[in-house]
Order: structure tokens, then C-alpha cells, then sequence
């Protein structure tokens, strides 16, 4: 059951792993919504996992880059899944591996039918990568929805954060017409926890209206 309201949605009443696979064909059955996350190895994906769902270990923290190498899904409160993708742009593996890898991903962000929104995880502290500016260019290429998750936001100064934000989204518009939706989070303080849970929220909504419309 939905929760019926975003007060509710803030609570995370039930968060548990189902499943890992290496296939998006063998992902769980489901007309759940997903949620997907991914970003650049060490993006702080996995802490950010935690916050989101207030579990200290839910999603495995490491320091180690490329930890997470398959498609792992978490139900969250019965009402929609929170999907943990491996990170890209981790060359320490065999280039044979990383194709594969990098076309588990691509598989699943474009033909998952129940994937609402994809949560791209980029680090407030740098410049922007070509690496990540690359890969949200391919979604918008693929149609595939997103939106742009800044990350350590705890780690720069305020007088900082703000100039770096803007430069990111400067570099965005040389590309895209109208700039993706955006979320300044940090894991440590669990700034920016209320609006992604709100905006799952609402999407979550929409996608079971549109399942009841399908239906009559």
C-alpha cells in the first residue's frame, strides 16, 4: 500500500534487499515503481542509500571502487523499489568486464517498463567530469528521465558550494535547453533526504494513477 501522504513517505517503515542480478530480464516481477541511483565510483551512492532510507547498512559503504557490480533491488515501505546500480567510469577492470558491466546498466535504464526516475549522483566537490556530463547526455539521448543528485555537500564550504553548483549547471546549459531537475544532499547531516523522498513520492503517485487508467 502507498503511503498516503508525504508526512508518511518520510517514514521508511520497511527497507529490505530482494534481490542482485546481472539481467535486467531477471529483475523482480513487479508494477511497483523503481528509483534507480547510480553515479561515478566513490560518488558516496551508498551512504546516500542509507540516509534515504535511515538504515546504517543497507546498501554496503566501501572504500574500495566498483563494490557494487550488479543490479540490487530494495523494497522500500511495500510501495515502490529504491534500485542500486553499479557505479561507472571505474577503469581498474578488464576492459572486457567494464563493456559488459557498462551494458548491464544501459540494458536496464532503457528497457526496465516500471523505472520512473533515475537518480544521477554527482559530487558537489568537483568541477564537472566529462564522464558524468557524457553519461547524462546518453539518457537524454535514450529518453531515459533523470534527475541530478549533488552529493557531499558537507564537504565545501557554503560560500563555495553555492559558486560550484552554479558552474555545474552553467556547463549543463551548453548542452541542454532546460536545465534537469537538482538536489544538494549530504549522507552526514541528512540535508536533502525531505525533497527526494517527496519527489519519489509524487512520482510514485503518478505512476499508480496511470496503472489504474491502463486498467479501466
Amino acid at each position: 500500500m502507498h503511503p498516503k501522504t508525504i508526512a508518511e513517505a518520510m517514514i521508511i517503515q520497511q527497507a529490505e534487499y530482494v534481490v542482485s542480478n546481472a539481467d535486467y530480464r531477471d529483475c523482480p516481477v513487479s508494477e511497483l515503481p523503481e528509483f534507480a541511483f547510480i553515479g561515478r565510483s566513490n560518488v558516496g551512492k551508498s551512504s546516500l542509500i542509507n540516509m534515504l532510507t535511515q538504515r546504517k547498512a543497507l546498501a554496503k559503504t566501501s572504500g574500495t571502487p566498483g563494490k557494487t557490480q550488479l543490479i540490487n533491488h530494495f523494497l522500500i515501505n511495500n510501495a515502490w523499489y529504491l534500485v542500486d546500480l553499479p557505479g561507472y567510469g571505474y577503469a581498474k577492470i578488464a576492459k572486457t568486464e567494464r563493456l559488459k558491466w557498462e551494458g548491464m546498466i544501459y540494458d536496464y535504464l532503457r528497457y526496465r517498463p516500471n523505472l520512473v526516475c533515475t537518480f544521477v549522483l554527482v559530487d558537489s566537490r568537483h568541477d564537472p567530469q566529462k564522464i558524468d556530463l557524457e553519461f547524462m547526455e546518453q539518457l537524454g539521448e535514450e529518453g531515459v528521465p533523470f534527475h541530478i543528485v549533488f552529493t557531499k555537500a558537507d564537504k565545501v564550504k557554503k560560500s563555495d558550494l553555492d559558486g560550484q553548483i552554479t558552474r555545474y549547471k552553467q556547463k549543463l546549459l551548453e548542452t541542454w535547453e532546460e536545465l534537469p531537475i537538482s538536489f544538494l544532499t549530504s549522507s552526514e547531516k541528512g540535508d536533502g533526504r525531505e525533497p527526494l523522498l517527496e519527489a519519489i513520492q509524487t512520482y510514485s503517485e503518478a505512476f499508480s494513477s496511470m496503472d489504474r487508467s491502463a486498467e479501466s
